[in-house]
């Protein structure tokens, strides 16, 4: 049999044998793109749920495995039939975090999110499988207004992480012996913030190359350094974490919820259209073709079984990352070889637990700084979907009704106070759900406009 020798050439081809060190540094190239959204959302939620240091480090550790997982599933399809094949990569998705946050804080825990997600992965599929009947309800400007809400509602979280986190009050600082700088609303944890966003800010606008491909990355790094002389870094958790251990089956317990099983059920449905909209971008900008059926049911079934999995391992939901589509229509590298690299790194990270330690080390002023960025990020990308399509009287009612609803309820947080706790947890924890349904609703309710 003929060895085909590496060539640059099948970079741009979905098979074929690559470079070594030019598809390790593109595949890092993804990784770096990636990391931060991947880890963040994890740390996020671990807050919220005031979970403790070392289950702190299992769920992010949990979450870095799983999107691997999850992401090889994709490129490696099951009977050609389970996954997309497609050179796409998976991550933990900012997407869920309202309503992950809403669950946790109000006692539910990871438990309740991992059953949310077992439903979740269950109405994921469902979408794959009547793919045909269900795309046609999600139009961009439907998408749109989602993902627009999404960001609008991430606001919030970014602002309270600028200051310090909402729950470092100077009663629980003084108590735990730590430095006044990590007061919530300190000036300290506001200088760290700014200076760390306006890093971001420099090196995603002047910087060049990997620069600009990791601001948000290196803009971490920098406000980290400037965060340790204001003692806001603490290492006592890292050197009890374990160099090498595995995700721990059903570590958080599995609970279900209903109110939590709609909201996120109603997410994944969401997401699921969203993966399509990622698998043909892909394709188009980095195969000069259209997704083909078989490609998208595959690869939707294959991303509510990936999380059916992830919740047994203690993960939290992941799916197809816009970023690393935006690569990829960039530079139009497609081999498999350079996306089965980016994952095995994600693995690697995910393994080892005192990188798990270290992560959590980030003052909560940094992540702030820096994701204050991605999240105004995702609102324009659902601005740029809505824009697609013409701007009519219609167009603009289902966007401006819903996210006015949407963002408005749930901002007012005794509206619903009359109602049992499952309809405030479904509609009024976050403004994704009732912006959705909306959307959906004027979308089919409201007349058509003559062209």
């Amino acid at each position: 049999m003929e060895r085909r020798t590496p060539d640059r050439e099948a970079l741009f081809r979905l098979r074929g044998p690559v470079p070594p060190g030019m598809a390790v540094s593109l595949a890092l190239q993804h990784l770096v793109a990636m990391i931060v959204g991947c880890v963040t959302p994890a740390i996020i939620v671990a807050g919220a749920a005031g979970l403790e240091m070392g289950d702190r480090v299992v769920l992010i550790q949990a979450s870095l495995v799983m999107s691997a997982v999850s992401t090889f599933f994709q490129l490696y399809p099951i009977g050609g039939r389970f996954g997309s094949g497609l050179p796409v990569i998976l991550g933990v998705s900012f997407a869920y975090v309202p309503s992950m946050q809403a669950i946790a804080a109000d006692g539910g825990g990871i438990a309740s999110i991992a059953g949310a997600m077992l439903v979740g992965g269950a109405v994921a599929m469902l979408v794959g499988l009547s793919m045909k009947h269900i795309r046609r309800l999600f139009p961009p400007v439907i998408t749109g207004t989602v993902v627009f809400t999404i960001g609008l509602s991430l606001y919030p979280t970014a602002i309270n992480y600028m200051a310090g986190g909402t729950g470092n009050t100077a009663e629980v600082i003084a108590a735990k012996g730590l430095p006044s700088a990590l007061i919530y609303g300190s000036w300290e944890n506001w200088l760290v913030a700014a200076l760390t966003l306006t890093a971001v800010m420099l090196l995603n606008n002047r910087g060049k190359g990997v620069c600009k491909l990791a601001a948000i990355l290196l803009g971490m790094l920098i406000g980290y350094v400037i965060a340790i002389p204001f003692g806001m870094v603490d290492f006592s958790g890292v050197a009890d974490a374990a160099w090498f251990s595995l995700p721990k089956f059903l570590h958080f317990g599995v609970k279900f919820d209903p109110a939590s099983c709609i909201a996120i059920g109603l997410l994944f449905a969401i997401n699921s259209i969203q993966a399509i909209g990622d698998f043909t971008a892909t394709t188009v900008g980095g195969l000069d073709r259209e997704p083909t059926d078989r490609e998208l049911k595959g690869g939707v079934i294959a991303y509510g079984a990936s999380n059916i999995l992830t919740a047994f391992f203690g993960g939290l939901p992941t799916a197809t990352y816009s970023q690393n589509v935006g690569i990829v229509t960039t530079n139009k590298v497609v081999n498999r070889t350079v996306f089965v690299m980016t994952g095995g790194f994600l693995l690697l990270a995910g393994v080892c637990p005192k990188f798990a330690a270290v992560l959590t080390t980030i003052p909560q002023c940094v992540l702030g700084g820096a994701t204050v960025t991605v999240f105004s990020t995702i609102a324009m990308t659902g601005m740029k979907l809505i824009a697609s399509q013409d701007l009519t009287a219609r167009n603009t009612t289902i966007v401006g009704l819903s996210a006015a609803l949407g963002v408005g309820i749930s901002q007012a947080s005794s509206a619903l106070s009359q109602f049992p706790d499952a309809v405030t947890m479904i509609f009024g924890k976050s403004p994704v759900v009732i912006a959705t349904i909306m959307a959906v609703l004027l979308n089919l309710l409201l007349p058509k406009e003559n062209k």
